[in-house]
């Protein structure tokens, strides 16, 4: 029933710019909201002269994106300060700097809205669009953040391959795209550090360790790592 409310919820986007609206402006999760307001006054020391974007944070990236990326959440002076996903902190650093080594950005890093980032057949979304205290949002709102989910599973028809950043997007994917119901448990993709399966509908989902300062600075995430899992999309994306 949860699901079927979402899409129904999604039937009336049309246009990721309506998308990127709608993302902003909601207040489904009145925790969440109040976080991210409280970040956004205190602020980071570092960023003390800056305005905080303190609002729900939508995707970014090309339409026609072959290469559809969902990470965990904004994080609370990375996205929540600049009101891009995965940008000016540690975690987008390496995310730039890898689809900018294989691609799919032009620069190598994304600093904020403004900085000229321009991605070519990617896409870059969240199974959470608000910063969670603790990096931790509850099932229940990123269950209130699936119809947004849907609905840029809906406008990115030429999706191909799903790379999803740790186990919980992983999971925001699986129960957004319809597959976790409709696979078995054993058939189901676990989650699991360059984890590759082929689905039913033609594409390819590959799982990845998230580029967090958990597991980047203990060696849990290599770089060596994290360029294999990309190296491995371009040749996916190649020989389609």
């Amino acid at each position: 029933m949860a699901r079927r409310a979402g899409v129904e919820k999604t039937t009336s986007i049309r246009s990721l710019a309506q998308l990127e609206r709608a993302i902003i402006a909601c207040e489904k999760c009145p925790r969440l909201r109040d976080h991210c307001a409280r970040i956004a006054v205190e602020k980071k020391r570092a960023f003390r002269d800056q305005t905080y974007w303190g609002r729900p944070v939508p995707g970014f990236g090309h339409p026609k994106a072959r290469l559809f990326i969902i990470g965990l959440a904004p994080a609370a002076h990375g996205g929540n300060r600049t009101g891009r996903v995965f940008t000016g902190d540690q975690s987008g650093s390496w995310l730039y700097e890898a689809l900018h080594r294989f691609g799919f950005s032009n620069l190598p890093d994304s600093k904020g809205r403004d900085d000229g980032v321009v991605l070519t057949d990617c896409f870059i979304s969240a199974s959470a669009r608000c910063a969670p205290p603790q990096n931790k949002p509850t099932r229940r709102e990123i269950d209130n953040c699936r119809p947004f989910l849907l609905a840029e599973m809906a406008l990115l028809r030429e999706v191909e391959v799903v790379l999803t950043l740790g186990s919980i997007a992983h999971d925001a994917w699986l129960r957004a795209s319809g597959w976790w119901e409709k696979l078995t448990p054993r058939e189901r993709p676990r989650f699991s550090h360059g984890g590759e399966q082929r689905l039913p509908d033609g594409k390819t989902l590959i799982s990845a360790y998230h580029p967090s300062r958990q597991n980047t600075n203990t060696g849990r995430l290599t770089r060596e790592m994290w360029h294999s899992i990309f190296k491995r999309v371009r040749a996916l994306l190649e020989r389609r």
